[in-house]
């Protein structure tokens, strides 16, 4: 019966999953900010909630657009890419995904990676070990 009464109510507060003292740590990391206000801090979180949910729901769309089951940076960078406000202040944040090389097989690469480990000083690699001496 309460929970009827609280949908029907326009001036119920509503529920926030973005931790608000979180938020709050985060705007006071600016210098310029001492105090926060509690409507502030509401709309904050709340607008911060709803840009999420709307990079969410967009990211979803290209993975499923890309016959993908799931959301990657890659679908991400094309959501954000896509809306213009977005990509203008986001795109630049967000990491460039490694781009895979089509010359180098899957077991170079592996030997690539391996060859590029180095070893403490005064020990030497597996593979020397079992070189054969000519």
């Amino acid at each position: 019966m309460a929970e009827q009464e609280e949908e029907q109510n326009p001036n119920a507060i509503a529920k926030l999953e973005i931790p608000t003292g979180r938020v709050k740590k985060i705007m006071k990391l600016d210098k310029d900010i001492s105090k926060v206000s509690s409507e502030a801090l509401f709309l904050i979180a709340s607008s911060t909630e709803l840009f999420l949910q709307f990079l969410a729901d967009k990211s979803a769309h290209v993975a499923m657009e890309k016959k993908k089951r799931t959301v990657r940076v890659e679908h991400l960078r094309a959501a954000v890419k896509r809306h213009r406000p977005t990509s203008d202040f986001l795109l630049d944040s967000l990491p460039v995904p490694p781009q895979p090389s089509t010359s180098n097989p899957p077991k170079e690469r592996a030997k690539m990676r391996l060859e590029k480990k180095s070893v403490p000083f005064a020990t030497r690699s597996i593979e020397a070990f079992f070189q054969k001496f000519t």
